[in-house]
């Protein structure tokens, strides 16, 4: 093996060696954030590694989905009542009380 070709595989092997060094070192940055963070940790195949089950997160999850019911019920109120406000502001009867009105007061 010549001279040259073996400084290139030096070259190549100290490049893949540093780029696998910055590889795993992000990995471990990853990893070590996201369960600082409390995220959980994914499997080969993008599924949790310990997914949390316990009473709280269940308990939690109970509440969250019962309060969105209830916003959920707010809301369609509100939009049947808006509906209504709307139907009485565009009726004409609502026009032509304020033309009643605006003759009936003084003129300045």
């Amino acid at each position: 093996m010549s001279p040259d070709k073996f400084q290139l595989i030096q070259v190549v092997f100290s490049f893949m060696a540093v780029m696998f060094l910055l590889m795993m070192g992000g990995w471990v940055t990853t990893t070590w954030l996201r369960m600082k963070h409390g995220y959980p940790l994914d499997g080969a195949w993008g599924r949790s590694v310990y997914p949390k089950k316990d009473d709280e997160t269940v308990e939690r999850v109970k509440l969250l989905s019962q309060e969105n019911a209830q916003l959920r019920a707010e809301i369609g109120s509100m939009k049947d009542r808006l509906i209504v406000v709307e139907r009485i502001v565009t009726d004409s009867g609502s026009l032509l009380s304020h033309e009643i009105d605006r003759l009936r007061s003084p003129a300045n």
